[in-house]
């Protein structure tokens, strides 16, 4: 079993979840590469041994029991244990998302993988990370998630276009992460809530203004608190985000 902290990053072969795994992985970590696509989690899991990383691939479809189940028989084999999660993988559903025109079914198919897939990753992972001396859980949301920027009435407040699939998939996102952090308070596993900001993936067909690099800041910052770190919180680059 290696001494090394593993960490294990859902949608891990491009944009933020790859840089997340290159800056882990500068740290010395085993990476677990977290991607469902066969081609390219080995393509990214090759870039990153090329850099150096100790990568390794799991395949892994969030919205899938068994995938997801076989993916921690995975790092339980290859690793023993797991020291952090961040569960990075969402999609978008799809623009326009006006409320009075949208399908339902985009709805339900943003929220299977956007909060379902992270509730089924997390649960299957928890007793990995419970063997962990310091496990972290980072859930990737995002600042168009709160209610208070939502509710604004200042231009800053109000970020990004009307969708009602996407925006309250991250607002739900954040409101179950503070149901786990409720249910596993007293114990020593971290849980926070990380924007990247506006950054420029194919999510959003690349008209973000930061780079995957910058995006992937706040979740390497999260995923090394030290023991007395913060939890249940929702942050930013710039600070504390409101709910």
């Amino acid at each position: 079993m290696s001494e090394r902290t593993i960490a294990l990053i859902t949608g891990a072969n491009k944009g933020i979840g790859y840089e997340i795994a290159v800056g882990l992985g500068a740290l010395g970590w085993r990476v677990g590469v977290g991607a469902r696509d066969d081609e390219r989690r080995a393509a990214a899991v090759e870039k990153l041994r090329a850099r150096g990383v100790e990568a390794f691939g799991v395949p892994l479809d969030v919205t899938d029991d068994a995938s997801v189940s076989a993916a921690a028989r995975l790092i339980e084999a290859r690793a023993g244990r797991l020291d952090v999660l961040v569960n990075n993988a969402a999609i978008t559903g799809g623009m326009p998302q006006e409320p009075t025109r949208v399908d339902p079914a985009t709805i339900r198919t943003v929220v299977e993988t956007n909060v379902i897939g992270v509730i089924r990753v997390t649960n299957a992972m928890l007793p990995l990370l419970r063997r962990s001396a310091s496990p972290r859980i980072v859930n990737m949301s995002s600042s168009v998630g709160s209610l208070t920027r939502q509710s604004g009435t200042a231009a800053e407040l109000t970020p990004g276009p009307v969708a009602v699939a996407y925006a309250p998939s991250k607002t739900f996102l954040n409101a179950v992460t503070l149901q786990y952090v409720r249910e596993l308070s007293g114990t020593n596993i971290l849980i926070n809530v990380g924007c990247p900001g506006y950054v420029a993936t194919d999510l959003n067909g690349f008209r973000g203004v930061r780079t995957p690099a910058q995006g992937a800041e706040i979740a390497i910052k999260l995923a090394t608190l030290p023991d007395d770190g913060p939890t249940g919180k929702f942050f930013e680059d710039a600070g504390v985000v409101p709910w």
